[in-house]
């Protein structure tokens, strides 16, 4: 019998085959996580990927956290289809994507959906199968994964070609990101890893924290860790989720709307606004297939 590993193996082959015929631009993905709930991180995911439409990119937001997906609720938003659909062979990924009155196309987790660390082989090939015709329909995939280090949120989040790291100034939220960056460092050496520091009371005290964080991975895991931006912690984002609405639609002067929408010009531009952070020379399809085979080996 082939094993699972090789199955994905060809699942990843045949798909790169199929792209030599029909070529299609790569889609970069960002992956948004964090080492605990609680930090904001789907509000991140939900606010980057709408300045990044204001930036006139094309867009897709997938909320990857299968366990507690909340995206289309702080969207004000009911898609007819979410990833359960799909992995219960109801709907076709393409039927999923849903375009919210923003204009951001959002593929919903559905709230209780089972973790794909526990779906069978072949739900999970079909999964693998499906992401793969993903790949040219957006010019950015914003992955808002799970909280935490399970093997699924890993593998989504490493194959990714940048990793947003979600912390707060709380020493444990501070300690949580670190252990995080950790893992990622131990899994893939050559991770490209940003922190983001989210609800600052002081900016002070928040450049200060991201800068013990990157000084110690740098110092003790030899990995380069850039301070994406802090996010102040502003009334503006509660009443936004109030109203189930991004706070830098709804509030565009407020300070959290201009700290996101500053990010977005360093992930497009660099700092400075010299250079563009690089695609990964494979697609994320490619990557994901690729990671999940290995740990099935």
């Amino acid at each position: 019998m082939i094993d699972q590993a090789t199955r994905l193996r060809e699942l990843a082959a045949a798909y790169r085959s199929q792209a030599a015929l029909d070529p299609v631009r790569r889609t970069r993905a960002i992956a948004i996580t964090s080492g605990k709930g609680g930090v904001g991180k789907t509000n991140i995911s939900i606010n980057l990927a709408h300045a990044l439409l204001a930036a006139r990119k094309d867009v897709l937001l997938m909320d990857a956290d299968l366990g507690l997906a909340n995206a289309d609720i702080l969207l004000g938003t009911v898609p007819p289809y979410h990833l359960g659909h799909l992995l219960r062979g109801e709907r076709e990924i393409r039927e999923l994507v849903h375009r919210t009155p923003s204009g951001l196309k959002l593929i919903a987790g559905g709230s209780g959906v089972v973790e794909l660390a526990n779906l069978p082989e072949s739900d999970l090939q079909t999964f693998l199968s499906a992401l793969g015709q993903l790949e040219g329909q957006a010019e950015y995939l914003i992955l808002d994964t799970g909280a935490g280090l399970s093997n699924t949120v890993l593998e989504f989040v490493l194959a990714a070609d940048t990793v947003l790291v979600v912390t707060t100034p709380e020493p444990t939220s501070l300690a949580d990101a670190y252990a995080t960056i950790k893992t990622l460092a131990g899994r893939l050496p050559t991770v490209d890893v940003k922190l983001v520091v989210n609800q600052a009371e002081r900016l002070e005290e928040a450049e200060a924290a991201a800068e013990r964080i990157i000084t110690t991975a740098r110092n003790f895991l030899g990995l380069t860790v850039e301070h994406l931006g802090t996010v102040p912690r502003d009334p503006a984002v509660w009443q936004a989720v109030r109203r189930q609405t991004p706070f830098i639609l709804g509030y565009p002067g407020a300070p959290a709307s201009r700290a996101v929408t500053a990010m977005v010009q360093t992930l497009l531009y660099g700092k400075g606004g010299r250079s563009a952070q690089q695609q990964k020379p494979t697609g994320f399809f490619d990557r994901l297939a690729g990671l999940f085979g290995r740990k099935a080996v």
